[in-house]
């Protein structure tokens, strides 16, 4: 029988229930186990697709095309498994799939309910994940985030449906981790244990009791402050975790284990009865072996990197988490620590030098500072010049760079403009009636719905003939082909690719039909490079992104010896 294993939050929202749910399944996938994840999120969008990402994070892309929530990204990093937008379940997904089994007569002319048909039909969709193989064959457990607040209005119906699940599973296939924030207050620093009391009288209100409750907290938790969070939510003095601030999210899975997760969850959950072979095992073994080698590296690396990130939502670093993750995960591998210089590009443009020169001037030391520039994904025209000044002074003075899907785009139209002589080249998006459209829009793409409407998911790309000795191909170990992560509506106008090309850019990797450009190089620099494709998507902390590595080993001077 699988295992089911919900993640609640309580007091506020963003609290870091996707990193204890991912360092959980992690815990677990350490024991041989096969885990698969789910993230709930209360909102009505379908998706995250059409959500901006100052006021949501980053969309995060799946193998299938699912525009997702960012959580989705952390699980597949943590838990190096490929999930699918199925694993993603949203209050508008379950309404619709119950609205259009009304109108085709399933429910046989009966008054339609939240209880009992949204919540049925929320039950048998995780009941659906859980039927999903996972590493070749069905999830031994499957970890759920409850996304939101207990207590929030539009997360009753998925609390609800987690209630009753609970008996529909039984009671030792089914355990629930309450997260919930001891905040420290007053000059004294005090723990304060009351929001606490609050979120767990909320959830017990709702029927569910919690097995666990993760106590976020900016300093280590006091025993007594433990001791009373055990006496007044009613639960043992060893199902309170104290999870304190780290210095880094690797080591969240061996503070749990230090706190006695495992043995809990054997106990709770009856694990040694699920038959794991020692194959099994042993790869469960060497996963944790690497993690802590991972975790220990981080604390004892002490040289910097630094790379200026000149993107159009830095306001909100979450809108860049991968970017930032694969970054990080590139760094240590070449033992090194990310420090980024998080710039807005507005700030970089001449109209901000008269509006607020202060910014403009320490927009700009940050940049020409940093030892290397990443331009990321985006949509729309605001600050846009400044992303391609900034590719601009990256390609003049030899830094390395890297532009990701609307990145690459900079980078063709800022080499356009300043090598090739095309002062007036842009792209259709920004400007739909430039005389140089060097970026045109596909003409598959719809142009009266936007939500799903992209070019979207795992797509493969192929490299060219005389792609051999260049960079980018070794760096992926001089395949012939990859396949990466998509998500856009523009793409290069082939019609100028000549000239770029005679001119020194030259376009390595394009799509299977020889048409669409997806990766791009230039002659003559240590490493400028642009891909249309998210390759972010797929980075793992023990398995960097291949682009992400050379950047930074370009960074530090060191790519051509290691390649």
């Amino acid at each position: 029988m699988t295992k089911y294993i919900v993640v609640s939050g309580g007091v506020i929202s963003g609290i870091g229930k996707g990193v204890i749910a991912s360092s959980t399944g992690t815990l677990l996938k350490s024991l041989g186990l096969r885990v698969t994840a789910i993230k709930i999120d209360p909102y009505l969008n379908i998706d995250a697709g059409l959500m901006s990402p100052l006021d949501h994070g980053e969309v995060f892309v799946l193998n299938d095309g699912g525009e997702v929530d960012l959580d989705l990204g952390n699980y597949e990093r943590f838990l190096d498994v490929e999930l699918s937008r199925i694993n993603n379940i949203t209050t508008g997904k379950v309404y619709s799939e119950v609205i259009e089994k009304e109108r085709k007569g399933d429910y046989l002319g009966k008054t339609v309910q939240v209880v009992p048909h949204i919540t049925d039909a929320i039950q048998s969709w995780v009941e659906r994940v859980a039927d999903l193989p996972i590493d070749g064959e069905k999830p031994d457990v499957v970890i759920i985030e409850l996304g939101g607040t207990v207590g929030d209005i539009e997360s009753a119906p998925f609390v609800e449906a987690m209630r009753q699940f609970q008996f529909r599973v039984g009671h030792d296939n089914f355990c629930l981790i309450h997260v919930s924030l001891v905040p420290v207050v007053g000059s004294v620093g005090e723990q304060k244990t009351k929001p606490t009391q609050m979120s767990v009288r909320d959830l017990r209100g709702a029927g569910l009791t919690p097995d666990l409750i993760a106590c976020r907290s900016s300093k280590t938790l006091d025993p007594s402050v433990a001791a009373k969070i055990s006496m007044f939510c009613h639960v043992a003095p060893e199902q309170v975790l104290a999870v304190h601030d780290v210095s880094s999210v690797y080591h969240v899975p061996m503070l749990l284990r230090e706190s006695g997760v495992v043995d809990f969850f054997r106990r709770r959950l009856n694990l040694d009865a699920i038959k794991i072979s020692d194959e099994r095992r042993l790869i469960g073994e060497e996963l944790w072996t690497k993690w802590t080698t991972l975790a220990g590296s981080y604390v004892h690396i002490h040289e910097n990197v630094t790379i200026a990130l000149v993107g159009k939502y830095t306001n909100l670093h979450d809108s860049y988490i991968s970017v930032y993750k694969a970054l990080e995960h590139a760094a240590l591998n070449c033992k090194r620590k990310i420090e980024i210089k998080w710039i807005e590009a507005t700030d970089l443009e001449n109209d901000t030098l008269n509006t607020d020169p202060l910014k403009f001037h320490e927009s700009w030391k940050a940049l020409c500072a940093s030892d290397g520039v990443i331009v990321p994904g985006g949509f729309g025209g605001r600050g846009i010049e400044g992303m391609i000044v900034a590719a601009k002074w990256a390609r003049e003075n030899k830094i390395p760079y890297l532009g990701i899907c609307l990145g690459m785009q900079i980078a063709v139209i800022e080499f356009a403009r300043n090598v090739c002589g095309m002062a007036e080249a842009h792209s259709s998006e920004m400007n739909p009636t430039t005389p140089t459209p060097v970026v045109i829009d596909m003409p598959e793409i719809s142009k009266t719905h936007m939500g799903g409407t992209m070019r979207l998911g795992l797509r493969p790309t192929v490299f060219q003939p005389g792609s051999e000795n260049g960079r980018v191909r070794k760096l992926y170990g001089n395949k012939d082909s990859v396949d990466e992560r998509h998500r856009h509506r523009y793409e290069v106008n082939p019609e100028y690719i000549g000239t770029f090309e005679k001119n020194g850019l030259q376009f390595v990797g394009k799509d299977t039909t020889g048409q669409r450009m997806e990766i791009v190089e230039m002659d003559d620099h240590p490493y400028f490079v642009g891909c249309q494709y998210h390759p972010e998507y797929l980075t793992r902390p023990l398995n960097p992104c291949p682009l992400f590595r050379g950047l930074i080993l370009a960074a530090v001077g060191e790519l051509d010896a290691a390649l």
